[in-house]
């Protein structure tokens, strides 16, 4: 349906039409309408059947003895032709209370679809501007979190220990900041070599008498991460374990080494 028939079927020219108070254009345009567009066409055809059934229910009977009244009275008188304008059909009135009926709840109807449609859309608005509100509440975190790492990084305090690995993992890069002062330790994963996938990189600080696991490095996180920090490290070590890491370091070649600076 084209926007020219739906703004004509939203107006009020069918139904005035229907009662007779239109004008002589608005009555060619209606009548144009009808002949044009089968649309209207049904739509006038339903509008006229549902005003006629409403006439014909309210209206009433004339008394039976009425009729013979009437012609006792006009009986053996002369019967006078007056040229008087045709009258409206006798149900104009019903039918024109009917339309009125029917364009009220029309627009009732209207106006409720209407008003729930803008709280529809309220609400969408709502849930939208509440997930922005979390979105916003995300990236404030992160942000701060950011901002932290750049201030430990930029802290004159924090060590920088670039790990890179020997033969076994050419391609084995990571970079670990440490601050002794703050207690912060954190690793730059840059680059890992691939491993099988029964296997994994895991990360250790070298103790005086033991070697503490930091966790598992994973080829998907190079980023800036924690690592816990150890008191009184004397270095770290990256070995390939089984998968899932292990309590205890293997007795293969650690795949990457450093010694870490101590202080007097």
């Amino acid at each position: 349906m084209n926007v020219d028939i739906t703004t004509f079927l939203n107006s009020d020219l069918l139904e005035n039409y229907l009662i007779g108070q239109t004008t002589q254009e608005e009555t060619r345009k209606v009548e144009d309408y009808i002949e044009k567009y089968p649309e209207v066409k049904a739509a006038y055809d339903t509008m006229q059947n549902q005003l006629e059934l409403i006439a014909q229910a309210n209206a009433e009977n004339a008394p039976l003895h009425l009729l013979g009244s009437i012609l006792e009275s006009i009986d053996d008188k002369p019967v006078v032709t007056l040229n008087t304008p045709p009258k409206k059909p006798w149900y104009n009135f019903a039918v024109a209370a009917s339309v009125a009926a029917l364009l009220f709840a029309g627009a009732s109807f209207y106006y409720f679809n209407l008003n729930k449609k803008l709280a529809n859309e309220n609400q969408v608005v709502v849930d939208e501007l509440f997930d922005l509100r979390n979105d916003i509440d995300k990236n404030n975190s992160k942000l701060e979190a950011l901002m932290e790492q750049f201030a430990q990084l930029n802290n004159p305090e924090t060590e920088k220990y670039i790990i890179t690995g020997n033969k076994r993992a050419k391609n084995l890069k990571t970079v670990a900041y440490i601050n002794p002062k703050e207690k912060t330790s954190m690793i730059d994963v840059v680059t890992l070599p691939t491993l099988p996938k029964e296997k994994c990189y895991q990360i250790w600080a070298e103790m005086q008498d033991r070697m503490v696991s930091l966790g598992i490095l994973s080829q998907a996180d190079r980023r800036l991460q924690k690592l816990p920090y150890t008191e009184d490290a004397l270095g770290l070590m990256i070995t390939i374990e089984p998968k899932g890491g292990s309590e205890i370091i293997s007795g293969d070649t650690p795949v990457a080494e450093i010694e870490l600076k101590v202080n007097d």
